[in-house]
């Protein structure tokens, strides 16, 4: 079962589609947002899930404090998912204290391609199978969405190489959990 790991929506459990995602296990969750918040970059902060899958990466922000959080899937029936879930994080949230959050139900490049604001922190975890050359595409268009302090998570197999980032990013580190690796990379 997935689950939200802290916050206000701690311990509440959040669906998941029946295929297609690979949702981000507890305790790899658990030490990306440990990392977040020794940097503070959580709190207050414009959140994008791209891949969302079932939205675990950004509704545990959004339980942790983000103001805002957008989730990016295009699969119509995981989406759903996500907005049931969304809406579950919503009711166990703090009436003084709810984020906004919002799912799109299109592509990550029609997205950034259409979107106009700028994110603080974001999340990208796409399907192992993705290529290396559509999510460094989806990385060089991300550039001009992220905010000038931004954080961009990036989550693939371990096996997988290091992909060539774009110029606009800059690896920050690299960990490895079992078979997934999470690259940290900051706006150049």
């Amino acid at each position: 079962m997935t689950r939200i790991v802290a916050g206000f929506a701690g311990s509440l459990g959040i669906q998941v589609p029946k295929s297609g995602t690979r949702p981000t296990s507890d305790r790899v969750r658990e030490a990306i947002f440990s990392a977040l918040e020794s940097r503070d970059a959580i709190r207050g902060m414009r959140v994008l899930d791209l891949f969302a899958g079932s939205g675990a990466l950004g509704l545990e922000a959004a339980s942790r404090g983000a103001a805002a959080v957008t989730l990016v899937e295009r699969s119509s029936a995981a989406a759903q998912i996500c907005r049931r879930n969304a809406a579950a994080v919503l009711k166990a949230a703090p009436r003084a204290a709810k984020p906004a959050i919002d799912v799109a139900a299109t592509t990550v490049q029609s997205f950034l391609t259409a979107s106009t604001g700028t994110f603080d922190l974001v999340f990208v975890d796409p399907p192992y199978e993705l290529s290396d050359g559509e999510l460094v595409h989806a990385l060089k268009t991300l550039e001009a969405r992220l905010s000038p302090e931004a954080i961009v998570c990036v989550e693939r197999s371990a096996r997988t190489g290091e992909p060539e980032w774009p110029a606009g990013l800059v690896l920050d580190r690299r960990k490895d959990y079992g078979e997934t690796a999470v690259w940290w990379l900051s706006a150049a």
